[in-house]
């Protein structure tokens, strides 16, 4: 059972950035598709980015591009999510999701859902 630990998140201006990080449990975390996911409020939990196994392949919902970097260190058991250029449209619970089985290009596809979900964290953006 892996088990995933988002931290990072906060209240920030717009036009700011954030850091975020996702810490596993498993050892053999670096087998896995790692990914980041968010849900703002009334609203359905909708891919942003994620990363093929050993990082050389990353993917993002469009209105992320450009401005957020998914990166991961699989000796550290760590992914991150680098969030520059911040907008208020950003708030929302961000989760980190990994999974063994599917390639990271399908990530974006409905209706993919990883297997291991973290608890989330909170990011706020402020106008």
């Amino acid at each position: 059972q892996v088990q995933l630990a988002e931290s990072g998140g906060g209240l920030v201006q717009a036009g700011g950035s954030l850091r975020l990080s996702c810490a596993a449990s498993e050892r053999t975390f670096s087998t896995y598709r790692k990914g980041w996911f968010r849900q703002a409020p009334g609203k359905e939990r909708e891919f942003v980015a994620a990363i093929s196994m050993m990082g050389g392949s990353t993917y993002y919902k469009d209105s992320v591009k450009g401005r957020f970097t998914i990166s991961r260190d699989n000796p550290k058991n760590m992914v991150y999510l680098q969030m520059n250029n911040l907008k208020p449209e950003d708030t929302a619970v961000y989760y980190c999701a990994a999974d063994e089985g599917s390639p990271a290009r399908i990530w974006g596809q409905l209706p993919f859902e990883p297997a291991y979900w973290g608890q989330g964290t909170q990011v706020t953006v402020s106008s």
